[in-house]
């Protein structure tokens, strides 16, 4: 078996590299490989996992152009911050309830109040998370996108949802841009155009949030402003600036993505059936719950008219 370690896991890791390869995928065969197959290089893959993730989230700022998001996204903009607060403080609440680790909870917390992977991606530096809790949590929010693809179109005609109110319902509701794209486009175009807008208004969010929890980090960096945060509003702004080249930031975005899924790849093949045998159900429950009430919470208040 350790004779085909090696050519395997390079194998896997260039498929991770594909655009065939999608974030769940990659975190999946990664955990599989561990547990089958084994990794050959574990210090070396925790160790750019951390690197290229940080490197991810910088070029993910090429997706988001900070001025047209908040321009579009304004109306999203007084009610964003008031959410986010509340979500990640009913997550680490509910994080004590099911006696899951604070920094596991965190980054569920966080991924459920901002827009996922992204969000996680982002915090897990800030607040030291080793590779284990960043695959547990990634885990547990993706498991959650692919279920809401396949439930919240039916439960938006159930409650018989505009297309406004559906694409509202799905940015502030759903974890990651790729499931609210792809929920709000089996809604409607006009929810897909909503959805995608509030969504990435609300993932400018992601830079402040990192910067306050890094304030609250017990760390001797606590009080330095991360540079791969620096590097998202960098990013984020040199696309406002310079539209005329539309079309090289998208393609940087499109890198960092797939950068992203290879790091799930490399943080998957971090895990071993130890690890996984200490894990439980308490963080996907405490992931289900949260999700919950966050979408209950939201179908009501845009029912109700509150957020329109």
């Amino acid at each position: 078996m350790s004779t085909l370690q090696r050519p395997f896991y390079v194998l896997m890791l260039l498929l991770s590299v594909t655009p065939w390869c999608g974030p769940a995928t990659a975190l999946t065969v990664g955990i599989l490989s561990s547990i089958v197959i084994g990794n050959p290089w574990p210090k070396e893959s925790a160790r750019w996992s951390k690197r290229l993730l940080q490197l991810s989230v910088i070029g993910l700022g090429f997706g988001v152009g900070i001025v047209d998001v908040w321009t579009a996204g304004r109306e999203a903009v007084l009610y964003t911050p008031i959410s986010i607060t509340l979500i990640v403080a009913a997550g680490l609440l509910l994080g004590r309830l099911f006696r899951t680790p604070k920094r596991t909870s965190a980054l569920i917390a966080f991924g459920t109040a901002i827009c996922g992977g992204s969000a996680i991606a982002a915090m897990a530096p800030v607040i030291k998370a080793d590779d284990e809790e960043i695959a547990i949590s990634l885990a547990t929010v993706f498991s959650l996108n692919a279920a809401a693809l396949l439930i919240f179109p039916s439960l938006g005609h159930i409650f018989s949802l505009t297309e406004r109110q559906f694409g509202l319902w799905a940015a502030l509701a759903i974890h990651d841009t790729s499931s609210v794209v792809g929920a709000a486009s089996v809604y409607g175009a006009s929810a897909l155009a909503i959805g995608t807008t509030v969504k990435l208004a609300r993932a400018v969010w992601i830079a402040p949030a990192a910067l306050i929890a890094s304030r609250f980090s017990h760390t001797q960096t606590k009080t330095r402003i991360p540079l791969f945060i620096i590097g998202f509003i960098a990013a984020a702004s040199v696309r406002s600036m310079l539209p005329s080249m539309l079309h090289v930031w998208q393609t940087l975005a499109v890198v960092a993505r797939q950068g992203l899924v290879m790091t799930l790849f490399l943080i998957g093949t971090g895990l071993c059936r130890e690890v996984l045998c200490q894990v439980g159900i308490r963080p996907l429950a405490l992931g289900i719950v949260l999700w919950m009430i966050v979408s209950a919470s939201m179908l009501t208040v845009i029912i109700a008219g509150i957020i329109r």
